[in-house]
């Protein structure tokens, strides 16, 4: 068995944690780890399973790999897509990508929350040995409560061992529908979780869709493999069709079944749905970072920079970064998207990125600007260098807080220890680097006409970016 790990999600409904270009699954939402990481790490103790295929965004690309590399998995493949095509073109790759037709492929979506492991493993036991027989097996969340903001799948009364046949794959209901659906024990939560063998998965998408399993033979075929990414042709992959699984081939074929799964899941698709499996204060509260409160109920308050105190309110989310503040009512949170929507419109960088930015080398942090200066702190890994480059607008000068920095500037290499500085004027060809085994914290001051991160020429990048 190979687990496929989705993660093309942006996560727009967790703003301002989740952003685009660092999405919730990358986040510590309910642990010390990320949902990534708890994604591979309930999977421990099963037997048989192979190294994962990973498929994400290609600006997630470092993020996927470290964060597996933390938590000592060794990907198979980081499958990288250009642009975004929906779950169905993904699977397709990972299917097209596994050692043998006969392997079964585990599709998870890389940020769930599942309690019941015992239970998981239980489902996935079974699941096994149905795609072994030919079936292409989703998982059905047995619903405690009437939820509007999930699809649902009907269950058939013909059962296929521990599994049902799939009825239909129903949309969203309203309230009044769900209730009904709950009320008639015949429908399950979509749970976008699914097995099947890699052969029989393309076999009933050359079915119903051969034009996206053409486009996605010839986008991997075409593919370039740069370490444990594979990077696929952004131009034949761009003209593929997109499409979810459920549309592409679980609603239209014969062989789907459903496991009736009542593990713990949580999709944490908003911050209702993070309040439920988050550890809570005797009021209801959920807390994190430093907050205080006085007559405080079932609210999930989130402190990541500065003190934040609640007095007098109820069912409400609030969150605080360091550049958003959000306040919304716990009933209201599915319309978070509508903010990062306009946020979009006005070309609001709090949309895609958090003040604190990390890169592949590490992170810096924009701790303050004007009109023609900018200040970041900077801090690069061990062993860690930034790309060889210059910029058209700007100069900076950089001093070392901790640790030791090697400055490429024009044709000389500069070595600093911490109080000492340098300076980087304006089209200079520059590089920052860490030689030593602590990592380099350094403060930059930028000055000049324009600060965008978009005034970068780069003449050599380890990290293989333009």
């Amino acid at each position: 068995m190979i687990p496929v790990i989705l993660s093309g999600g942006s996560g727009t409904r967790l703003w301002p944690l989740s952003r685009g270009q660092y999405p919730k699954q990358f986040l510590p939402l309910v642990s010390e780890q990320t949902l990534l990481q708890e994604t591979m790490l309930r999977l421990s103790g099963l037997e048989g399973l192979k190294n994962p295929i990973a498929v994400c965004n290609e600006d997630h690309r470092f993020m996927m790999a470290e964060q597996l590399w933390e938590i000592g998995v060794k990907p198979a493949g980081i499958i990288l897509e250009p642009v975004g095509k929906n779950t169905a073109p993904a699977v397709a790759m990972a299917a097209l990508s596994a050692e043998s037709e006969d392997d079964v492929l585990l599709v998870l979506p890389a940020d769930h929350v599942i309690t019941n492991i015992a239970s998981f493993h239980l489902a996935i036991a079974q699941a096994d040995l149905l795609a072994k027989q030919g079936y292409l097996v989703t998982f059905g969340i047995v619903p405690t409560h009437p939820e509007t903001g999930y699809g649902y799948i009907m269950k058939d009364s013909v059962q296929q061992g521990s599994a049902h046949k799939v009825s239909a794959f129903v949309e969203k209901p309203d309230l009044a529908t769900a209730k009904n659906y709950l009320k008639s024990g015949d429908y399950l939560w979509n749970s976008g979780m699914f097995a099947f063998t890699a052969g029989n998965f393309l076999k009933e998408l050359e079915k119903f869709n051969p034009k996206m399993l053409a486009v996605c033979k010839q986008a991997l075929s075409a593919a370039k493999t740069d370490l444990d990414f594979i990077r696929l042709d952004k131009a034949i992959f761009s003209t593929c069709p997109a499409d979810s699984i459920d549309y592409a081939v679980m609603e239209k074929t014969d062989k789907a079944v459903v496991i009736p799964l009542a593990a713990g899941w949580n999709d944490v698709g908003s911050w209702s749905a993070l309040w439920d499996v988050t550890e809570k204060d005797a009021f209801g509260n959920a807390i994190s970072g430093d907050v205080l409160t006085v007559d405080t109920k079932n609210s999930y308050i989130y402190s990541e920079n500065k003190l934040v105190t609640v007095i007098g309110v109820e069912d409400l989310v609030v969150i605080e970064t360091k550049d958003a503040v959000m306040i919304a009512s716990k009933n209201k949170v599915q319309e978070v998207k509508q903010i990062v929507d306009q946020l979009k419109q006005l070309g609001r960088h709090e949309a895609q990125v958090h003040r604190k930015a990390y890169r592949p080398w590490g992170h810096f942090d924009s701790v303050d600007s004007g009109e023609r200066h900018q200040t970041k702190r900077i801090v690069v890994k061990p062993g860690a260098k930034l790309s060889l480059q210059k910029h058209h607008h700007r100069a900076e000068h950089w001093v070392v807080v901790k640790g030791t920095a090697l400055v490429t500037r024009g044709d000389e290499q500069i070595l600093l220890t911490e109080n000492e500085s340098t300076f980087i004027p304006l089209g200079t060809v520059h590089r920052l680097e860490n030689p030593g085994v602590i990592p380099l914290e350094i403060i930059e001051i930028q000055s000049g006409s324009y600060l965008g991160e978009d005034d970068i020429v780069r003449f050599g990048d380890t990290y293989g970016r333009v």
